[in-house]
């Protein structure tokens, strides 16, 4: 997930970028960067007596983050007259950018673009690595802006919607702010908190995950959490009870292509019953007649398939359930969210108030320490880890992940007392101890196929809580091939031990793609087009950039980590399909590089649909398109047996017996619906 922190590196403002700033200055803010409530940076904004605003901002996460400087002046709109700023990305890439508005024409350059454009209307610029304090900048221009509403460059429109005045308890006595909603830049609205003068006092990020606040109002956070959340909430209702199709009786689904990943056979002809959330009757067209009150569809001999699942999901932002119905996913594995809120909004998915799929939680751990993962739960004794695993289970969650700064000998006591609760173990290898070590002390799988690479790198390699457990796969993974004895000797423990492997190979082929100035994944070429404008920057997390020497290496990282990812599989070694990115669409990303690796197709639906659901222990209900089952299908306009991208062609998506058109979704979320064949009449 693209939350995260630096190695807080020092970056000077070239002096091409300097503006005549007066040195008095008018006002200077102070504010804390939390991340899962722990201190991970600072913004500082000052403002100049001219106006003129400069911004020193940083987070750190895990030896990663943002680090910038920035400086900019606001035209008597509010919108930007110049902006230049400068630093480091979350993956510690260096860059600069620029605006500038001359004789009624504005131009802007990044590491990855450059425009310019003639304005014949106000305009506000919004900058690819902005510090936070832009949004409340955007905010506070659309609310001098008419009808609130203002273009945004280098494209899209906002606008803002005022949602409340709260008195809320600061540090020195009660403050007035106001929620302000900026709608139209991402897929949802953006939430910003304004003070009574205007400036910005809180932004609060994927349910409190990331939260910028002014350090007075530290205290007020669990309340404007809890009024955000439930204006999030309202918004997610609402939209769920426009696009939520529920049959007035029983729904019969015909001429049906079904696909049963049991023996990967696809069955022409076929016709499902479905009745309230669950399949009565699977049967050839021929053998089943409609009920008397039954709605019909007719799948027009198009591919049904089970729901499809991710394993490597964290929900943050409030469009991630919606965007995982539109691609077909109706079961995921959460595994690191903020356990205060992130419960509720599974009970809401399931109750059916927010559109999203049934959710397995997994329970976050790490230990204290500069690399320390986002979360609350730090443990440093074995009486806290204990605790930690009791904490979890005692509140319905499945599995326990644990991280990389987590002590090793702290591991078996976790694993032990998650398996006498019944819970499953997985995670990131601690440093200092191998993936071989780490099974052997009790996990049952392993979160990203990388892990197994830096098996074969260790103990050369033992501190992976920092980039390097990237960087050393990136040069290095070439050097073992499947066929290598040590190789081959890993995958047969892998497979002794029953080992699952969860793989992330889309986000893996992001990292090494080769090209660090790309904003859009390479499983996204040609889907990102159709998101909102804003939505469409910064979807990469970036490909890291080879160190001189080490091109060749780098390019090899990804061929290389697909050959091992086919050894696996066909040597038995259970691979489970999970993204650690971009909601639904990343997931079809995902099965396009097990494709493209020499899967058969057939079988990697089956790692997507059956195989998830028998590992974690919820076949009963799942997996298979069968009398009983829960009524969890997708059906599809082309066919995934023969081509794996046709996985992107959904058409409809039935979760509990209730229909979705993802078309309907990705419209309310901003996204140009996907273009359907024409049907003959």
């Amino acid at each position: 997930m693209r939350l995260a922190g630096s190695l807080l590196l020092s970056f000077a403002l070239p002096a091409v970028l300097a503006f005549s700033i007066s040195d008095a200055l008018a006002a200077r803010r102070e504010q804390v960067v939390l991340m899962q409530g722990n201190v991970a940076g600072k913004q500082v904004v000052e403002t100049a007596a001219d106006g003129s605003v400069k911004v020193e901002y940083h987070f750190t996460d895990r030896g990663r983050g943002d680090r910038s400087k920035t400086r900019w002046k606001l035209n008597a709109d509010g919108t930007l007259a110049d902006y230049a700023g400068s630093g480091n990305d979350y993956l510690l890439n260096p860059f600069e950018e620029r605006y500038q508005v001359r004789e009624g024409r504005a131009s802007w350059k990044n590491p990855s673009e450059s425009g310019e454009r003639a304005l014949s209307a106000p305009a506000f610029f919004l900058p690819l690595q902005a510090a936070p304090e832009i949004s409340g900048a955007l905010a506070r221009a659309l609310l001098q802006a008419p009808e609130r509403k203002l273009a945004i460059l280098p494209g899209g429109e906002a606008r803002l919607q005022t949602l409340g005045e709260y008195e809320v308890a600061g540090k020195n006595g009660p403050v007035s702010l106001t929620l302000q909603r900026i709608v139209g830049l991402d897929f949802t609205p953006r939430s910003v908190w304004l003070r009574g003068d205007g400036e910005t006092a809180a932004l609060i990020v994927a349910s409190g995950w990331f939260v910028i606040i002014d350090a007075d109002l530290q205290g007020a956070l669990p309340k404007l959490l809890e009024l955000q959340e439930q204006a999030d909430a309202k918004w997610a209702a609402e939209m769920t009870q426009r696009l939520t199709h529920v049959p007035k009786g029983p729904l019969l689904i015909r001429n049906a292509r079904v696909f049963d990943p049991r023996d990967l056979a696809a069955t022409p002809g076929t016709s499902v019953l479905i009745e309230g959330e669950r399949i009565v009757r699977v049967a050839p067209d021929a053998q089943l007649k409609a009920p008397e009150n039954a709605e019909v569809l007719d799948a027009r001999g198009r591919f049904l398939m089970p729901g499809l699942w991710d394993v490597h999901k964290h929900y943050a932002s409030i469009e991630d359930g919606a965007l995982d119905i539109a691609a077909g996913v109706t079961s995921a594995r959460d595994v690191a969210n903020n356990f205060d809120t992130f419960p509720e909004r599974v009970k809401r998915f399931d109750a059916g108030s927010e559109i999203g799929p049934r959710v397995l939680m997994a329970g976050f751990i790490d230990g204290p320490g500069p690399y320390a993962g986002p979360t609350k739960m730090l443990v440093d004794t074995p009486e806290e880890a204990l605790k930690a695993v009791d904490f979890y289970a005692d509140r319905g969650y499945v599995q326990i992940k644990t991280y990389s700064s987590l002590k090793p000998e702290l591991f078996p006591i976790i694993a032990d007392r998650a398996h006498a609760r019944g819970l499953r173990v997985s995670g990131h290898v601690p440093a200092f101890m191998s993936a071989r070590q780490f099974i052997e002390a009790g996990a049952d799988e392993l979160q990203h196929l990388l892990f197994v690479e830096l098996n074969f790198m260790y103990p050369r390699v033992q501190d992976t809580r920092t980039k390097a457990r990237l960087t050393e796969v990136g040069e290095h993974a070439y050097e073992f091939p499947p066929d290598k004895p040590e190789v081959r000797e890993f995958i047969d423990f892998l497979k002794r031990h029953h080992t699952v492997i969860d793989a992330t190979m889309a986000l893996e082929e992001d990292l090494y793609s080769g090209d660090p100035d790309a904003k859009t994944p390479p499983g996204l070429r040609g889907v990102a087009e159709r998101f909102p404008p804003q939505a469409q920057r910064g979807l990469s997390w970036g490909a890291l950039k080879p160190p001189h020497g080490k091109e060749e290496a780098y390019k090899q990282a990804l061929p290389s980590m697909m050959r091992l990812l086919k050894a696996l599989h066909d040597a038995g070694v259970t691979i489970l399909p999970g993204t650690d990115a971009l909601a639904g669409y990343m997931l079809h990303a995902e099965l396009e590089v097990y494709a493209r690796a020499g899967i058969a197709n057939a079988e990697v639906l089956r790692l997507a649909t059956l195989t998830p659901a028998q590992v974690l222990g919820v076949d009963k209900d799942r997996g298979v398109i069968a009398a009983g089952k829960l009524a969890d299908l997708v059906l599809i306009d082309g066919d995934p047996l023969a081509d794996m991208r046709d996985i992107r062609k959904v058409d409809a998506v039935f979760k509990g017996g209730k229909r979705y058109d993802p078309g309907e979704i990705e419209q309310a979320l901003g996204i140009v619906p996907r273009k359907k064949p024409a049907v003959a009449e």
